[in-house]
């Protein structure tokens, strides 16, 4: 998915995110101890922690859990050892996908996407295949019926922001990952609400999917954002409106 479409399935995401929510927080769990451990314990000294404890509030977690997580991290408190790692490969259609997880097994996870892929009619491939099809940039959303898209833009651009715009009733806000937390600040201070908040892989080009492609390509997607070791997945997807009606 691209810019504008990568989140294309936003509408659909939503509506399983109550029932998903444990999920959410496992994965955000162990991205702030891994952050932790990697960078200190002290978020205003650590972006990567800083922004992953924005994240855990935006999803309403709560601050004991946070506290806990950094401890695990820094070794104050007993906690798995996680891996970072990624995978590469096509969805159905020639989809490039790009997978990061954090794993305390990688032969298990690699075997789980493995069969992910398989199932849905992609397949893995090597490190480096699809990798350079995406740019890593800092990405923001904010509900277009609750703030104004030029308050928006004035705000974010003022902060450093690259680029806004306004996509389906939802407004994008693009830019460098080492700017991210200031760009959310601002907008925090201007009383803007903010739905999504991450550092994410942005695909340069999108490839049309429709039929069984298009709906095995989202059952893709589902299935590795569902899975407790997947952190991220990116796509460089589109599909109508009405495919997403269907699923």
């Amino acid at each position: 998915m691209s810019g504008h479409s990568k989140w294309s399935t936003i509408k659909h995401k939503k509506a399983k995110e109550d029932a998903k929510r444990g999920k959410i927080f496992t994965k955000l769990i162990r991205e702030i101890s891994v952050a932790a451990r990697e960078g200190g314990g002290d978020p205003d000294s650590n972006p990567r922690l800083r922004t992953a404890v924005n994240a855990a509030r935006t999803a309403n977690m709560p601050q004991d859990n946070v506290k806990r997580a950094i401890q695990k991290g820094t070794g104050e408190l007993p906690g798995a050892t996680y891996e970072e790692g990624s995978f590469e490969g096509y969805g159905p259609g020639g989809v490039a996908v790009y997978v990061e997880i954090l794993t305390d097994n990688k032969n298990r996870t690699t075997a789980e996407v493995r069969h992910l892929f398989s199932r849905y009619n992609g397949n893995l491939g090597e490190s480096g295949c699809v990798a350079w099809l995406f740019s890593k940039k800092g990405y923001i959303t904010v509900d277009a019926s609750q703030s104004d898209v030029d308050t928006v833009m004035m705000a974010a651009i003022d902060a450093g922001a690259e680029d806004v715009n306004e996509e389906d009733g939802t407004i994008e806000i693009f830019t460098q990952p080492n700017n991210l937390d200031t760009v959310r600040a601002a907008l925090d201070e201007a009383g803007i609400p903010v739905d999504i908040c991450e550092v994410s892989m942005i695909p340069s080009n999108t490839v049309k999917l429709e039929g069984k492609d298009a709906t095995n390509m989202l059952k893709l997607m589902d299935g590795l954002e569902e899975h407790d070791d997947v952190q991220t997945v990116a796509a460089n997807f589109d599909i109508s409106e009405e495919i997403l009606a269907e699923v």
